[in-house]
């Protein structure tokens, strides 16, 4: 039997081939605090960590129980990792200096991390998403609003039926499964998005606030065969964006979650550091697209830390299409 490739192995490789081991060491400080979180929603019903708190974070979101104590942790393993010195947050309005000094730790961690937690208490796939960058030297926010190109390495965690931690440094995605002695497991490297697809992923109750590219992908991908692309396309949505990514990375489709005229005043509905950006570099790296509509995500200047953003990703035809109607 071969011996299974664990997390450390392959991460341990990466620095062999010249990846710092600063940050092999910093995914693996991310890497724990999943499996801590994986551990904690098997038992989270029996635990009383159901159902929602009476604050709301800074986007003004119910907060879940779960919601802090996903963040609790990876502030807590994050905390004990030198190389790390800043953690940006969904539910914290401020960066977090990680290091006892400002300027110690080289790496900035941007994240989610409870993706999609409004479907814990229907048992239905939630997940973390995580950013690394390298801490420019300027100083003070502006050092974080780097665009998704600066990006060293991204991922999530999708807690399904098995943890997946989905891991990219740039160039290939590889997806880890957690075993019963707490290990990440390789299970498969070098995904590939297939170019074209026949399924779409979108909020079909958000119709009424749609833009004209977006009414016209959708209804042309509802006409099927009987349309001018003449092809049945099968819609899919489950309201967790790990959930629908993950979908999308294993078996091919695109996602959509365009800026409407609901969500135009604040630039879209998702985060662009902490969801559009990692989840771009993702896509690309597996030959996907991600675009908000008008260009590439990840050539997007942040301009907060908290930006929001349209997105759309997944297999490069698809995404083509759309952009397509938007230049129309």
């Amino acid at each position: 039997m071969t011996p299974h490739t664990t997390l450390t192995d392959w991460l341990n490789r990466q620095t062999s081939a010249g990846v710092p081991a600063a940050l092999t060491g910093t995914i693996e400080s991310i890497a724990a605090a999943c499996a801590e979180i994986a551990g904690i929603l098997r038992t989270a019903p029996i635990d009383g960590l159901s159902g929602a708190t009476e604050s709301t974070n800074v986007q003004g979101e119910t907060q879940k129980p779960l919601d802090i104590v996903s963040n609790d942790i990876f502030i807590r393993h994050l905390q004990e990792n030198d190389d790390v010195s800043i953690l940006v947050s969904e539910e914290l309005s401020q960066p977090l200096q990680l290091q006892h000094q400002s300027g110690e730790g080289r790496y900035v961690v941007a994240c989610d991390p409870l993706d999609g937690s409004s479907n814990l208490d229907v048992n239905v796939t939630v997940g973390s998403i995580f950013s690394i960058l390298e801490l420019e030297t300027s100083g003070g926010e502006d050092a974080l609003l780097q665009p998704g190109t600066k990006q060293l390495a991204a991922g999530y965690a999708a807690y399904g039926n098995s943890t997946s931690l989905v891991l990219t440094l740039g160039k290939s995605v590889v997806v880890f499964t957690l075993d019963n002695q707490g290990r990440f497991i390789l299970s498969k490297a070098d995904i590939a998005i297939p170019a074209a697809s026949a399924e779409y992923a979108i909020n079909t109750a958000r119709e009424r606030f749609w833009d004209e590219a977006t009414r016209t992908y959708v209804a042309d991908s509802v006409a099927g065969e009987t349309g001018h692309l003449g092809k049945r396309y099968n819609m899919r949505w489950v309201g967790s964006m790990v959930a629908d990514i993950h979908r999308i990375l294993m078996r091919g489709g695109i996602f959509l979650y365009p800026v409407d005229s609901e969500t135009k005043e604040k630039g879209g509905r998702l985060r662009l550091m902490y969801e559009a950006n990692p989840m771009s570099l993702i896509i690309e790296a597996a030959g996907g697209a991600a675009s908000t509509g008008f260009g590439r995500i990840l050539e997007v200047q942040p301009n907060g830390i908290h930006q929001r953003i349209g997105v759309i990703v997944g297999s490069r035809e698809e995404v083509a299409r759309i952009e397509a109607l938007y230049r129309r």
